[in-house]
Formats: structure tokens, C-alpha cells, sequence
């Protein structure tokens, strides 16, 4: 269910449901295509094993949130953006992001420039937005834009087009920022969290295309998780083995496509109109439908669910959260 609960038994990272990354998403800024944006999703408001709402508080305190660019296509991140979050005695949350460039960037985002601080952290149906410069950001409770039918991939793949996602929130991380900042050419966008232990920061998980931890099992799930985009290599043979199980796949097609998988980065041109799985990803587009089609090689070909309906036509682009915790 793209990266929801990815971690062992559709649980979460670590057992923090804060540090569950879901979805990833780059595209240019609706009217002005000299900038883009970039959300990234965690903390899903369901968790799956055991059912049950997760924790109103959005993010973890200390850890780090981190978007990661490759600009020279080695897979290796050239620039990024790590937020961290720091709570009060009130219980209010505030964010302080960072731009780390070259060396500093493939590393763990302590250090490199403060773009913004103390920002505030929204909980309820307003929008808090900051502005620093060229740049704007949103972190908070959003309602989830993810559309599937997880109950019919449940059920062998029999979808009705019921969408378990439509009351349910996620917390986001949504920047708006110049092309220039990107470079502007092509570029390789992926997102991670760290959880910072007595033993030093510890990865709790990361991924840049949708869904792909549905490969992933044992000790493989971990290891891809705690993993780095450069050395995706060796999950190729892990891909291809469910492909050919899940597809019918000829191995040597199954490698093939594995190789189209991997590394698990996003691919964004910020020149050209995003649309997965070509270029960046939208919050409308069907990833789902896309993902299907590959993994049963056209057997199925969607779960016949949309996207949703409360998006926003300004930053953040995602809707207001839903009121998912009144029944507690």
C-alpha cells in the first residue's frame, strides 16, 4: 500500500508510526512552472497490525525527515533537505530545516544551512504556512491524498473500488522551491527517516517510488530499508523473484523490469509536466493502476479507485485533515 506500514508484519519502522514514511511526490507549482514541489508523507493516522488509531502527535521529536537529491545521476545525494522537529511543554511542535550540499548531503542532515526555524507545526484544519525567501513550507496533519482498495488486494486482488484511504490523515512535509535551487535539470529524488538512538542515528526507512516494499519480506525488508539507493543493485534478484511469482515474468523479463525498479529513486525533470511514472509524481496520479499492471504483468489492470476529491488548489495542495480522533 505505497509505503504505508512498511515495516515488518504491516507495521511501522522501528514500531514508530512517526517515522513510517508513506509517499513521496515532486511536481512543478500549478501556474508557475519555474517552481516545484516537493511533499513527503509520514505517520499514517490508521495502523494495520494491530488495527487501531496511532498517536496525535505528528512528528518525532528529534528525528530527522530528510529529502534527498541526486543531481549528477550516480544515486548519490548532491543536495538535500532535513527537517527536524522539536516539542514544547504545551505539546506544540515546531521545525527547523536544513541544506546540506555535497558530502554534507550524502550523510546525516545535522549540519548545512538553515533555510527556516521554529516553524510551526499544524495540528487542526488551518494551514499554517511559512515562508523564507524563495521558499514556503507546511508541516502537519493533511488528509492522506493515497487512493486504493487495500481490502480487495487483501482479498487476492479482487477490487470493488472501495478506497481505504478516504477519511484517513498522514503528516506532511510540503516545500515549495525555486527550480534554480534543483538545478533545473533533470534530477533523483528520494526521502528517509532517522531515528536518533544512544548508539547514533539509525535509518528507519526510506523510498522514492511507490509500493515497493511489497517486495520485500524477512531480513530483505530491513536490509532495503536501512538501505541506500547506490547499492539497490543487490535487491534486483529479491524484485525479480516476486515478478516472476506474481507475474508470470521469464526471468530474464523479470530482471528487466527489477532494473526499471532500482534504484528506488524518483526521477523528476522540472523542464517537463509531471506524471508518474515518467516524471515526478502528482497526488492525482493513478500509481496504483501503474503499479498493478507491472507487478501481474497486465493481468490486472487497476483497483477501479480515483483520486480524491478534497485536494487544494494552493499550497499545500493537500486537504484538511479529517476528525479521525473524535471516537477515541
Amino acid at each position: 500500500m505505497s509505503h504505508h506500514a512498511s515495516g515488518p508484519n504491516f507495521g511501522f519502522p522501528r514500531g514508530d508510526a512517526r517515522l513510517d514514511m508513506t509517499d513521496l511526490y515532486a511536481f512543478t507549482k500549478p501556474g508557475d512552472p519555474a517552481k516545484s514541489i516537493i511533499a513527503l508523507n509520514v505517520h499514517p493516522s490508521f495502523a494495520l497490525n494491530p488495527p487501531g488509531l496511532t498517536t496525535t502527535e505528528p512528528f518525532a521529536p528529534g528525528a530527522l525527515y530528510e529529502v534527498k537529491v541526486d543531481t549528477d545521476g550516480d544515486a548519490v545525494a548532491d543536495l538535500a533537505y532535513s527537517v527536524q522537529f522539536a516539542s514544547s511543554e504545551d505539546a506544540k511542535q515546531t521545525a527547523t530545516v536544513r541544506r546540506p550540499q555535497g558530502v554534507r548531503a550524502a550523510g546525516v542532515g545535522e549540519e548545512g544551512e538553515i533555510i527556516v526555524q521554529q516553524a510551526p507545526v499544524s495540528v487542526g484544519q488551518e494551514a499554517l504556512v511559512t515562508k523564507a525567501g524563495d521558499y514556503r513550507f507546511f508541516f502537519g496533519w493533511r488528509s492522506d491524498p493515497f487512493f486504493f482498495d487495500a481490502k480487495g488486494n487483501f482479498n487476492q486482488m479482487q477490487f470493488t473500488g472501495d478506497d481505504f484511504f478516504t477519511h484517513k490523515n498522514v503528516c506532511s512535509i510540503v516545500i515549495e522551491l525555486p527550480n534554480s535551487a534543483l538545478g533545473s535539470n533533470k534530477v533523483g529524488i528520494w526521502a528517509r527517516t532517522l531515528d536518533k538512538t544512544g548508539e547514533g542515528w539509525i535509518q528507519a526507512d526510506r523510498g522514492g517510488r511507490p509500493m515497493q516494499a511489497v517486495f520485500l519480506v524477512g531480513e530483505e525488508r530491513e536490509a532495503y530499508l536501512n538501505g541506500e539507493p547506490a547499492n539497490d543493485d543487490r535487491f534486483i534478484g529479491v524484485f525479480a523473484h516476486e515478478l516472476e511469482h506474481s507475474g508470470g515474468y521469464r526471468p530474464e523479463d523479470a530482471v528487466g523490469v527489477a532494473r526499471k525498479l532500482l534504484p528506488d529513486i524518483l526521477s523528476y525533470d522540472p523542464r517537463g509536466p509531471a506524471c508518474f511514472p515518467h516524471n515526478g509524481r502528482t497526488l492525482t496520479d493513478d500509481v496504483v493502476d501503474v503499479f498493478l499492471s507491472m507487478l501481474t504483468n497486465g493481468k490486472v489492470a487497476g483497483d477501479k479507485v480515483g483520486p480524491h476529491g478534497d485536494l487544494l488548489d494552493e499550497f499545500p495542495y493537500l486537504g484538511p485533515p479529517h476528525e479521525v480522533w473524535s471516537t477515541l
